[in-house]
This record gives structure tokens, sequence and C-alpha cells, in this order.
């Protein structure tokens, strides 16, 4: 049994008109060649470029996305960390706060040890990103694997948040009663 279809098949027009014209056009002549042959799925050539990228813009939308959860997430564990240490220090900071420290002293010996986490997990991560970034080199549209601004950028927000979530935890140690500390214990 013979088909009279003869299968599928792709055009490119290019035309100065707007897209229905173009769209009308095309089919006039479709018809003028042949009346069976069917005409479907037209579409301009920005569509036809938007629909092959989609799969790539939803790949870069969740990454974006499972990137800002994991910065959201070591923003949340440092501050624990930070929560915890600045509460098992209770009595040392009370007992520098007794001798006289000021707050400013307090906050600093808290934020010397965020800094510290900080400043190795940086540079852990810059050089991991330094070695792994041939991998995804294909996957980068505009910007090149080892893109020195994007990682100083990336490592500049992560800092200015890591700052923020350990000087939340430091700013409430400032606030310890040294005879409360000294008791407690």
């Amino acid at each position: 049994m013979e088909s009279d279809f003869a299968g599928g098949s792709v055009m490119y027009v290019r035309t100065s008109n707007n897209r229905d014209a173009a769209f009308g056009a095309v089919r006039q002549a479709a018809r003028d060649l042949d009346a069976k042959i069917p005409i479907f799925n037209l579409r301009t050539l920005e569509h036809q470029i938007d629909q092959s990228l989609l799969n790539d813009r939803l790949t870069a939308t969740l990454s974006t996305a499972f990137g800002v959860l994991a910065t959201m997430l070591a923003v949340i564990g440092l501050y624990g960390v930070m929560a915890y240490t600045v509460a098992r220090r209770t009595r040392e900071i009370g007992v520098r706060m007794a001798l006289g420290a000021v707050p400013g002293d307090v906050v600093w010996l808290v934020m010397r040890e965020v800094l510290m986490l900080v400043g190795s997990g940086i540079v852990l991560g810059v050089a991991a990103a330094s070695a792994l970034g041939r991998l995804i080199a294909s996957q980068l549209y505009g910007v090149t694997a080892n893109d020195p601004l994007t990682i100083m950028g990336a490592a500049g927000l992560l800092l200015a948040v890591a700052l923020l979530a350990g000087y939340l935890p430091a700013r409430r140690a400032t606030r310890v009663n040294p005879v409360l500390a000294l008791r407690y214990e």
C-alpha cells in the first residue's frame, strides 16, 4: 500500500514583510504547487531559536535557583555554627567582658573566626572552580570558564553574606551579662 503523504520537511523563507503576510504568502505558494500539501506549524526564526534554547534556559534557571538555595543553606549553616560557638563560649565572653573588653573586641573575636572559615572556603572554592572550569566551558555563553570578574564577584558575595551571618551572633555576644554568664557555668 502506497502512501500519498511524503513525510515532513522544513523550509526557511526570508522576507521583509511582516509575519502574517509572509505566512499567508507561503501557504498560497504551497497551494499553487499542490493543494494536497499540508502546511502547519509556521513560525518565525526568532520563535524557532527561542524553542531550541528552551532547554538551555531552563537549565540556567534551575542552576541559578539551586545556586541561590545552596548559598542560603551555607549562610544558615554558618549562622548556626557561629551561634553555637558563641553559646559555648558564653563563659569566656563573660570573663572577657568582666575584665573590661569592649563590645567591639567581642565582635572582632567572633568575626575573626568567621573570616578564617570563609577565607579558607573561598580559597578552596576558587581552586576547585579553576580546576573544574574546563569541564563546564562548553555550557557557558558569553563568559569564559575562569572569568576573574565572575569569580571575584561570587567570592565577594559569599564573603558579604557570611560576614552578615557571623555579625548577628557576634552582636548578640556583646549583650552577655558577665555576672549571669559566670553564674550559669
